[in-house]
């Protein structure tokens, strides 16, 4: 399976929704929101923003290798 860079993140406070290439050397753990401008962090558990609020998780979770 290829993995996949590009993921939708979703902002849980106003649903504003943006396309956002993910890097690959790197967890993201803060992502500001473009609309409402709240900052989001990963939920319990997750290893990055895109795991939490994005459609594609992360590309070493894609792997099945750990995050970070």
């Amino acid at each position: 399976m290829e993995v996949q860079l590009k993921s939708e993140i979703t902002c849980p406070n106003c649903g504003h929704k943006k396309v956002e290439n993910m890097p690959t050397n790197a967890c993201q753990f803060f992502y500001k929101c473009d609309n409402c401008k709240t900052v989001l962090k990963p939920n319990e558990g997750d290893c990055c923003v895109y795991c939490s609020y994005g459609t594609i998780p992360c590309p070493p979770i894609q792997e099945n290798k750990s995050c970070c």
